[in-house]
């Protein structure tokens, strides 16, 4: 059962209860607009990754823009969205298990999905469940390009592509590369060069593939730090950013990426001042209510700084020259991170007009909270 939403359709912003999740629309909107141009613009197709929002809804207006479906991590986010009409869904992971398979299969016999491979037995364990359902499925050749993570590497994507390609049931679609460290490398010239490596690897993996008689449809990867260094090198396809949608206070610390277009920040959590000290002031959103692993939420708009007063408090301090605010005060907080962050809400409070006098145009259900299987 979800939670009593935070507002209502038509409320003034002052009235939503906090601590909510608040996406101010008219900036998501930019942001929307600005990333789909792009990849129009270089003639590359946009997955956008949907592990940042798991909303339908939000996933629906990146399709109106253009983007050719979504990505996932986990099955159940494709479930998920499945559920709410989202039909062309890319999982950029790997399954092994049994029972997740079946689901997969049995869903991939009404959806256009594909799932990232990286061994022999992954392949022979998604034909075999894929063949029991009469389903087909896109398949992509994950290749380490840097993260060290999942993937082969780049000089055995060839042989495990040839493997994919013998199962009628498996339709051989490309090569996953995602290399997620360098998208929050600060420097562009720290970027740059690790955008280099990462696209040698590429270009390992795709002469492998061809030294087995294949060609390769596709390579598809790309994140909010560093697509627009991935898509000039020329080897990537398609894009799979996510976290431009919000923009984080994680990302927002990069230093900027000449000729790329910028983005704002769009998700905010209102927390309000609950009680006060005489150095500090507490508000009612601790580590519940967003995510700490890439550091501390930023004070919107004021010199204040937010330390971690447990779960459900946060304690704010002020800088010199900045007074506290009042018992009541509302305070905009931009979270570190806001992939893990909109996984601790059940709903998206969405504003138009701005966070000072905007009002409620649509709350908006995570429709794939907590899908981590």
């Amino acid at each position: 059962m979800r939670a009593f939403p935070p507002a209502r359709v038509g409320d003034r912003i002052a009235a939503v209860e906090s601590p909510a999740l608040v996406v101010d629309l008219a900036a998501m909107e930019r942001n929307l607009m600005r990333m789909s141009g792009y990849a129009a613009s270089k003639g590359l197709r946009l997955r956008p990754h949907a592990k940042t929002h798991k909303c339908a809804a939000i996933a629906r207006r990146q399709i109106e823009l253009g983007a050719v479906g979504v990505c996932v991590q986990k099955l159940d986010e494709a479930l998920a969205l499945g559920a709410f009409g989202i039909d062309n869904i890319l999982i950029t992971n790997e399954i092994v298990a049994r029972s997740k398979l079946e689901r997969l299969a049995q869903l991939a016999r009404n959806l256009h999905l594909g799932v990232a491979v990286d061994s022999a037995l992954g392949v022979e364990l998604l034909a075999k469940a894929m063949k029991a359902q009469r389903a087909r499925i896109d398949v992509y050749v994950e290749v380490d390009v840097g993260q060290g993570r999942c993937g082969v590497p780049p000089e055995q994507a060839g042989q495990l592509a040839r493997l994919v390609s013998q199962y009628k049931p498996l339709r051989f679609a490309g090569l996953q590369a995602y290399h997620g460290r360098v998208q929050h490398l600060r420097s562009h010239e720290e970027r740059d060069a690790t955008v280099s490596d990462a696209a040698q690897a590429v270009q390992q993996a795709k002469d492998s593939v061809r030294a087995e008689g294949l060609e390769v449809p596709l390579v598809t990867g790309g994140g909010t730090g560093a697509f627009a260094l991935e898509s000039e090198s020329g080897l990537w396809g398609e894009l799979q950013a996510g976290s431009y949608v919000f923009m984080d206070r994680d990302y927002a610390d990069n230093l900027p990426t000449p000729h790329a277009p910028q983005f704002e920040h769009s998700l905010f959590i209102k927390s309000q001042v609950i009680s006060r000290g005489a150095d500090h002031a507490v508000i009612d959103a601790g580590h519940k209510s967003h995510a700490l692993d890439s550091g501390p939420p930023r004070v919107w708009m004021r010199r204040l700084d937010w330390r971690n007063g447990g779960d459900e408090h946060g304690i704010l301090t002020a800088r010199e020259g900045e007074s506290l605010p009042a018992l009541g005060d509302t305070v905009w907080l931009v979270p570190g991170h806001c992939d893990p962050t909109v996984n601790l809400h059940d709903h998206i409070v969405a504003v138009r007009g701005g966070l000072q006098k905007g009002a409620v145009e649509a709350v908006w259900t995570v429709d794939a909270r907590g899908c981590l299987a």
